[in-house]
């Protein structure tokens, strides 16, 4: 049982209890497991969630995602995960290798070298798996 007096760990329980009425397999969830199940978001989801859903002139899920990617990076590339998700989501939405490369290494002036290595290597991993997948098709 998990310490009531920490309201984050009170917060972890009652969404663990949460996920398990929706889905008993949820019990044991975790963001590693969530890549496996679903590593990149249909299209339309991907656009409402990350598109232009505030204002039809904003900016397109490319650029939201590619600002998401920046973020991670400055965090100190810590979501191994979330940086996976997000560079499948952003090649989906029509970012290239460059840009994903780019974006990155924008944010080693920012987040240091070696937050930008490990968002780099994480990304890296990515393409790598795109790069198979298209040569085994």
């Amino acid at each position: 049982m998990t310490d009531t007096s920490n309201p984050f760990a009170a917060m972890m329980a009652q969404a663990q209890e949460m996920a398990k009425s929706m889905n008993p397999a949820l019990e044991t969830f975790s963001p590693e497991g969530l890549e496996k199940l679903w590593p990149v978001l249909p299209k339309d989801i991907m656009e409402m969630t990350f598109g232009k859903g505030i204002s039809k002139e904003g900016l397109d899920a490319k650029t939201r995602l590619l600002l998401t990617l920046a973020g991670l990076t400055m965090l100190g590339a810590q979501s191994d995960t979330q940086i996976r998700m997000t560079v499948r989501h952003a090649l989906e939405a029509g970012a290239t290798k460059e840009e994903i490369a780019e974006t990155i290494a924008q944010m080693a002036m920012f987040a240091g070298i070696p937050s930008m290595h490990r968002a780099m290597d994480f990304a890296q991993e990515v393409l790598d798996e795109n790069d198979e997948k298209d040569t085994q098709t």
